[in-house]
């Protein structure tokens, strides 16, 4: 196995892989140059088996097939070539089909099928179904992982989306580009989910790290869906965006669930956003209890300020949100997320459910109420007051001391935020006296001390 092999171990594994690829890619080239087309995909189907080896960990994994794609780029210019000078590309499609071994057939079949259609001799959206759904064959979480980022590597510039030569004359819609990327990120997505469960419970915490280390593989699809010509805000919200969520919440697993919201929230633009905030909110209630919901809260707020200061900037905004037709009040639909993850997720006060962690939250959601909402106190007093009520009765309990030193530091710093913004308009702020309140005399001195000059 992987694990028990050294770094040392690795590096050799790696250096007799590449030795036999390049061996396998010099007989493959040569054959190339003398047109001859059975030897030539024998090697390169000899080359690629070197992709079905177990002996290797992902990251040395990664480097291997980043040195077989090299290769493959020759392959494609081969097969475009044969094409162009009038090999029918259904019958190379149907050729290489004859290679016995799932794996190196399919990463064939998906380098002919990028060249079949670029011919155009059929339509776009045939072939991408096709190689989608034969990609099933490979089940080994790392091998299939790897096979499908090759095939969203390959059709990234082959999609049928608005305005591509590829969409023209029954070539195919962005619905079915939207297909197609959906569902090879999800299969891509329950590959990697299943690397979690690959080995004893022993080898837990070094799985989680090869799985961050491959993350990307996954994320890639979500890049290719929002750099999509007519994935538009409309597309985005009734076709994109609930079938994404469905796959993250489904997944039920929290190393994907984390990343791929994260993810979500930096790939696709802040008024697509704005648009379904509250869809993104809702699914954040049905997340394992492991996800630092907060971290994709606070991710999501600052996009939406972001994007709010960038209009700003540009002399487009005049109030937030000042571009959308907005059913419902950002703000207000954030501050009701968090009211309930705080009363889902915290209801006593333990070590599991961290009063530092409430206050973390109101103090994001008074932020962004600070940043896009310039001079509405009443969102700022508002933030403030739920944060003292939550004190109050946390002081209310009998069984409960004096506050602990990281409370008392999330006291401050969320007493700091108005004082710095606002100065002496803080004291209009009716719950703020009340929130400095719940410190004892240092403390207030050093939240006092935070003040800017006059």
């Amino acid at each position: 196995m992987a694990s028990q092999v050294a770094v040392a171990d690795q590096n050799q594994l790696l250096a007799a892989a590449t030795k036999k690829v390049k061996e396998h890619a010099f007989y493959m080239k040569r054959a190339m140059d003398q047109s001859e087309l059975k030897p030539a995909l024998k090697s390169a189907a000899d080359m690629l088996h070197e992709l079905r080896r177990s002996d290797l960990s992902p990251k040395t994994y990664y480097e291997l097939y980043m040195k077989v794609l090299d290769e493959l780029r020759y392959l494609e210019e081969f097969f475009h070539g044969l094409v162009t000078s009038g090999t029918p590309a259904a019958e190379l499609y149907e050729r290489v089909q004859g290679c016995d071994k799932v794996l190196p057939r399919m990463y064939l079949l998906i380098t002919v099928g990028g060249v079949y259609i670029t011919s155009k001799q059929a339509p776009a959206k045939d072939i991408l179904k096709d190689l989608v759904e034969m990609s099933k064959g490979v089940q080994n979480p790392t091998r299939g992982l790897f096979l499908r980022h090759y095939l969203s590597h390959v059709s990234r510039d082959k999609l049928p989306g608005v305005g591509s030569e590829y969409a023209l004359q029954g070539g195919g819609s962005v619905d079915d580009a939207v297909d197609f990327v959906i569902q090879n990120f999800s299969e891509t997505n329950w590959l990697w989910v299943r690397m979690q469960s690959q080995g004893g419970k022993e080898d837990k915490k070094r799985r989680e790290k090869e799985r961050q280390d491959l993350r990307i593989l996954v994320g890639t699809n979500l890049v290719r869906l929002s750099q999509l010509e007519g994935v538009d805000r409309h597309v985005y919200k009734e076709s994109v965006l609930p079938r994404i969520l469905e796959q993250v919440v489904n997944c039920k697993d929290s190393i994907a669930q984390s990343y791929l919201l994260d993810c979500l929230v930096h790939v696709f633009p802040d008024e697509y956003h704005l648009e379904t905030l509250g869809s993104f909110l809702g699914c954040l209630g049905q997340l394992k209890e492991k996800v630092q919901v907060r971290l994709l809260l606070e991710a999501m707020m600052e996009r939406l300020a972001k994007g709010y200061a960038d209009d700003t900037q540009d002399g487009k905004a005049a109030s937030f949100p000042s571009h959308l037709d907005c059913d419902l009040d950002p703000f207000e639909l954030l501050e009701a997320c968090v009211d309930k993850l705080i009363s889902d997720r915290f209801t006593c006060w333990s070590p599991s459910s961290s009063m530092a962690e409430v206050l973390r939250l109101r103090k994001s959601l008074l932020a962004f109420g600070l940043k896009c909402y310039p001079g509405q106190l009443d969102k700022v007093n508002a933030c403030l007051g739920k944060a003292s009520q939550t004190l109050a009765a946390r002081d209310a309990a009998p069984e409960d001391g004096a506050l602990d030193e990281e409370t008392l530091s999330e006291v401050e710093s969320l007493l700091s935020i108005p004082l710095k913004s606002l100065a002496l308009d803080v004291l209009s702020l009716t719950d703020f006296d009340a929130m400095l309140a719940h410190l004892p005399w240092p403390s207030r001195k050093q939240v006092h001390a935070r003040a800017p000059p006059l």
